[in-house]
């Protein structure tokens, strides 16, 4: 059995500010149709005799994670949360105890989902290859052939062939300075690191037993430990913060005897920065990739990105970034793209929030968008899709008022439980105990007003929720 192990963790800090704590890359339409995870998971539907994927992502975007994939159609995906990051070694770990359970020699195709590949049946053709080699013991990563001579990634050496397409890897290289990717170039055996890779279930375990024993048994007891919750496994969050931190790479593929790479071209790119995905996309005469209301006079060789309803115009400009968002607005030099982490370093260390939420946050009833706020007020536009509910809860320091916009509106405030239709509103005292469904097929909007002395969203108590969050 071929199991796609999706690898959806991420923290939303290189393409900020359109990419945030809380909604990261791999769940943002950047190119293409969908977004980079639902491309992913896409992407393995196109191999033959596969099994529904195994998703490993925080416990932060469960509910996004599932709404994707559910948009895509696909049934008996698997959804496991980890409750703390410990980087990619572990997160496998976790994914090939799972696909053990279905298959005692299932294989596991390990995919980052925030990768790009434009070039889908090149993509396919590499994992097809790779099969003989992952069937025989071997640890087969996808080595990406390169077209420049790239600082930003890390390198593969090919050794000897081991049959077909394989080779084993003479050696892993870490980020060169530009003289040696330049000579790795020339020389044509060193291959970008993609992190991607397919190999049994059962022999990742096994290695990372020989090679981390205190990682494989710390993950043993999470996931041991764990329950499932809805659609999802949670592994237990106590046991699973003992494990250490530690990629593949270093845990075990730069350990092994055992590591094979097959060589690939499929317009790969990790989209580790805004310059990454301008590389990676359509230009236009003078170079520039726009998106959404922008307008470039004398300009070249720049990404332009407008959300809605705000023009972006540059006038004589080159190798710019320049990136608008509802409450953010970034401008970089493409060469000082993979610096935009300071930007979310410092909002971190001064108290803001613009690192990890978006004006408009998605919530796995629907979203809401903050449109005004004052010293005693908060304006939020609301959406609920059909059938969701909110929480039953109660506020201790404001009051609130809704007017449905469209769609209808089941209140529960109190022992009273009522319909709103278009236009109509109702309000909310301070303390009530109070519940927002929407009952209809079609999307519920409203407009929220909240008055009181605090506003913050850490003011709920929660008395029921089905989203498990009560």
């Amino acid at each position: 059995m071929l199991i796609p192990l999706i690898l959806s963790g991420g923290s939303g800090t290189r393409l900020w500010p359109v990419s945030r704590r809380n909604l990261p890359k791999q769940f943002l339409s950047l190119s293409g149709d969908g977004t980079l995870f639902q491309q992913t998971v896409t992407r393995t539907q196109k191999l033959p005799n596969v099994a529904a994927p195994i998703v490993v992502a925080s416990e932060d975007h469960r509910f996004l994670a599932a709404d994707q994939l559910l948009e895509l159609g696909v049934d008996g995906a698997t959804i496991v949360l980890e409750p703390t990051p410990r980087n990619t070694a572990p997160a496998i770990a976790l994914g090939a105890l799972k696909a053990l359970e279905r298959d005692a020699e299932a294989l596991l195709l390990v995919l980052p989902a925030d990768h790009l590949i434009g070039d889908t049946e090149s993509f396919v053709a590499a994992v097809q290859q790779a099969l003989p080699a992952a069937r025989e013991g071997w640890l087969v990563t996808f080595g990406i052939r390169p077209d420049r001579p790239e600082t930003g990634f890390g390198y593969i050496r090919r050794g000897e062939s081991i049959g077909g397409d394989a080779f084993r890897v003479a050696q892993f290289v870490e980020k060169p300075d530009q003289p040696t990717a330049q000579t790795y170039l020339s020389n044509g055996s060193y291959d970008w690191n993609s992190g991607m890779f397919l190999f049994k279930a059962s022999r990742y375990l096994e290695e990372l037993g020989q090679h981390a024993p205190e990682m494989l048994a710390a993950v043993r007891e999470a996931y041991a430990t764990g329950r499932s919750d809805l659609d999802f496994v949670r592994v237990d969050s106590a046991a699973f913060a003992k494990v250490p931190d530690n990629s593949i790479d270093y845990a075990v593929m730069e350990k092994t005897s055992r590591a094979a790479v097959i060589p690939v071209s499929c317009a790969w790119s990790d989209i580790g920065s805004w310059s990454a995905l301008w590389l990676s996309g359509q230009h236009d005469e003078q170079g520039n990739q726009r998106e959404g209301d922008t307008m470039a006079i004398n300009t070249r060789n720049s990404l332009l990105r407008s959300h809605d309803r705000h023009m972006i115009a540059t006038v004589g400009v080159d190798d710019l970034i320049v990136v608008s968002t509802p409450d953010a607005t970034l401008v970089v030099h493409r060469d000082a793209a993979q610096d935009v982490k300071k930007v979310v370093d410092q909002l971190k260390a001064s108290g803001r929030t613009e690192h990890s939420f978006h004006r408009v946050v998605h919530r796995p009833w629907g979203s809401y968008d903050s449109i005004e706020a004052g010293g005693r007020f908060q304006v939020k536009r609301i959406a609920v899709k059909p059938g969701a509910s909110l929480s039953l809860q109660k506020h201790h320091h404001r009051a609130e008022h809704w007017i449905v916009v469209s769609g209808t509106a089941e209140v529960t405030c109190d022992e009273n439980v009522f319909l709103l239709a278009e236009n109509q509103s109702t309000y909310i005292p301070l303390g009530s105990v109070h519940r927002l469904r929407n009952p209809g097929k079609v999307p519920l909007e409203l407009i929220e007003v909240q008055s009181g002395s605090y506003l913050g969203e850490d003011d709920i108590v929660r008395f029921d929720d089905v989203y498990g969050r009560a």
